[in-house]
């Protein structure tokens, strides 16, 4: 076999892990605004309140996607994904006891899982994607995301409309049990870098914040990212709840728009990463995706029980396409730009502004929501903020 052959197949089995990885940590994070419709008389919480689930669960992110660089440097990158996987099924099991203040520690663990994973990725395939490839190779790897939303959005409502929510929420934690255990096999070739060293592990969130706001492409970046993240987690969490409370749809409905979303992101991520790698301006692209997700948060302001089904769907798909499919082009371009070429660090550095992004928005949403009893203010706000980030896109440089 040679080399070039050897090569491809290494990225394939890379791309092929870590996208599975990615998907079923997603899975967990995006049961819970599926649960919450069912769950809530069990809870005695509104559903509505799902923002705050969803806030919390992004704090631990954001706390824990910075140390993602370093976790690798002393674990490797398989078991950084190992340990997110089992974090992520220890948190959606929590939520099977129905009690709100578990919740709240299943939601924080959640976090814990979901912060490092991209790090990890990132440094598992920075050494084997051709540079003329990167935007593309990152944003098949993004895919996990969506594609792990769009199976939940499909298994979780089907678990609970046949054997009870509980029922749904074990089942994910299982799934990313499974996965954890099934890529044990490759832990020693992809961390194989890893260092003994007990400083590896250990940095401080103050250096993260100074590596990005030290750097000015990296600081609009991480800026651009919170943004585009808000955004991006309003419109997961709230989407369900959205169409089932103001758009009429029964839940299993509402997950069916919520899984063409998700597989409608899936195809905007590699779409937009081969645009970028096409015009050779992450940047750009990551612009009028800005302004297409505003476009989408003003008409979906003005979604009513008088809409017809297509319409929603139709609306739903492009807004999936656009504020989930972002992600694979900003990693690629942060891997790209990041200082002393430090791919993890710089990732998990730039991630700690995007979670936070996603701790704020849907608190903020709910907050609009609660304050106005208005859904449709709270998406003309978001999409505000987003034509905002993205006109700035256009205007940013690499130093």
């Amino acid at each position: 076999m040679s080399a070039t052959n050897t090569d491809t197949r290494a990225l394939i089995v890379a791309v092929t892990l870590t996208t599975l990885v990615q998907a079923l940590v997603s899975v967990a994070v995006f049961s819970p605004p599926l649960l919450a419709p069912a769950a809530q008389a069990d809870l005695g919480v509104s559903a509505s309140a799902i923002g705050i689930v969803i806030a919390l669960m992004y704090v631990a992110a954001s706390l824990s996607a910075p140390r993602g660089g370093a976790l690798v440097a002393r674990h490797g990158p398989l078991r950084v994904s190992q340990q997110s996987l089992m974090w992520s099924a220890g948190g959606i099991a929590l939520f099977a006891f129905a009690s709100p203040v578990i919740c709240v520690i299943g939601a924080l663990m959640l976090g814990m899982g979901y912060g490092p994973v991209t790090p990890a990725s990132s440094t598992i395939l920075s050494t084997r994607a051709p540079d003329r490839l990167r935007n593309i190779i990152m944003s098949i790897r993004q895919t996990g995301v969506p594609l792990g939303g769009a199976i939940a959005g499909a298994l979780v409502p089907y678990l609970i409309v046949h054997f009870g929510w509980r029922a749904a929420a074990l089942t994910a934690s299982g799934l990313c049990v499974l996965t954890a255990f099934a890529v044990q096999p490759q832990r020693e070739y992809y961390d194989a870098g890893r260092t003994s060293s007990a400083q590896a592990g250990r940095v401080s969130h103050a250096a993260m914040l100074r590596l990005v706001f030290s750097a000015p492409a990296l600081r609009n970046l991480a800026l651009v990212s919170f943004v585009y993240a808000a955004v991006q987690m309003c419109f997961t969490s709230y989407l369900v709840v959205f169409l089932t409370e103001r758009a009429g749809l029964t839940l299993v409905t509402a997950g069916a728009v919520f899984s063409a979303a998700m597989l409608a992101g899936i195809v905007g991520r590699v779409l937009w990463g081969a645009v970028a790698d096409y015009v050779g301006d992450a940047r750009k692209v990551l612009g009028w995706l800005g302004v297409l997700m505003a476009a989408c948060a003003f008409v979906m302001a003005q979604v009513s029980a008088q809409w017809p089904y297509v319409g929603v769907i139709v609306l739903a798909v492009v807004f999936g396409a656009s504020a989930i499919g972002w992600n694979g082009v900003f990693v690629a371009e942060v891997a790209r730009i990041a200082p002393n070429g430090d791919i993890a660090q710089a990732t998990g550095a730039t991630l700690g502004m995007t979670y936070f992004g996603v701790v704020v928005g849907p608190f903020i949403y709910w907050l609009i929501v609660t304050l106005t009893a208005s859904y449709a203010i709270a998406f003309a706000v978001f999409g505000a903020c987003a034509l905002v980030a993205g006109l700035a896109c256009f205007y940013a440089r690499d130093t």
